[in-house]
């Protein structure tokens, strides 16, 4: 696994490449300072994860990001930062994770075994999907029909749930990636939208229609003008009153209403 480090203060880029060699198989591959030569620098070069400052010089970290996301093989982006108030827009921008300075030792460790895993289920990930993809076309030079077209339809829809499986989740600051099959259900609450997992609570800066957006949609139904649910999640469906339902959870205490107007749909989902 190849890194990049940007970084304009050469004390914080030497500490952060000692502890990247100190605690993961991650080569380092090159130190900058300045956001322009970043750019210049993955022209000519690719690497599976940049380790970004906000505060460079030229082009600072959250716009030099902007431009990594329109790439077409991006990088992981794991900003490094001492200024906190950051740290929602880097969940926008689908930061893998987000450290503030100064750097704890743990903290970064933790995360480093984290970003290894994730890279190494992804390019098996990927590994399986050229296979498919190259069987897949083998098959359509041979049968030529309307079979093999809906085939790849099939593996099309396969590949996007693979990529919907993760989601970025934010806490205290920190980037919390989460398997969507550990989300229980989101609730509407103001401008932000709460979110239950398997592993706690989290208030994400978005609308509840924008996260539901990003969630896989054949799993998270819209039950309620403020809650999406997880299907498969679902224990136990309790009639309520003008014929609706409440919806109990696994492992929760917590009820969610299936509003009138979504009733009818749920039911087809539910096969009730």
């Amino acid at each position: 696994m190849r890194a990049l480090i940007v970084e304009d203060e050469i004390p914080a880029s030497e500490e952060l490449n000692y502890l990247i060699q100190e605690h993961s198989q991650i080569e380092v591959v090159d130190c900058l300072e300045d956001g322009l030569d970043v750019l210049k620098f993955l022209q000519e070069q690719e690497v599976d994860v940049i380790f970004l400052d906000i505060n460079i010089p030229s082009l600072d970290g959250m716009m030099l990001a902007h431009h990594i996301g329109k790439f077409a093989s991006k990088p992981y982006i794991v900003f490094t930062t001492a200024y906190k108030e950051h740290a929602a827009e880097a969940f926008e921008l689908e930061a893998f994770d987000y450290i503030l300075k100064p750097y704890d030792e743990k903290r970064i460790a933790a995360m480093l075994k984290k970003l290894e895993t994730a890279f190494k289920r992804d390019h098996e990930q990927e590994v399986r999907e050229r296979g498919n993809d190259d069987g897949q076309a083998q098959h359509t030079a041979q049968v030529k029909d309307e079979w093999s077209v809906s085939g790849m339809q099939m593996q099309d829809r396969e590949s996007n749930a693979q990529k919907e499986r993760r989601i970025n989740l934010l806490r205290n600051d920190n980037i919390i990636v989460t398997d969507t099959a550990d989300i229980y259900y989101a609730e509407a609450q103001e401008k932000v939208t709460k979110v239950y997992t398997k592993n706690g609570e989290f208030t994400m800066p978005v609308s509840i229609s924008d996260f539901h957006g990003r969630l896989p949609q054949e799993t998270f139904f819209r039950c309620h003008r403020s809650y999406v649910v997880n299907l498969s999640q679902i224990r136990e469906i309790v009639p309520w009153f003008n014929n609706t339902y409440l919806l109990r959870l696994r492992d929760l205490e917590a009820e969610v209403p299936v509003s009138r107007g979504k009733v009818k749909e749920f039911r087809q989902l539910m096969r009730i």
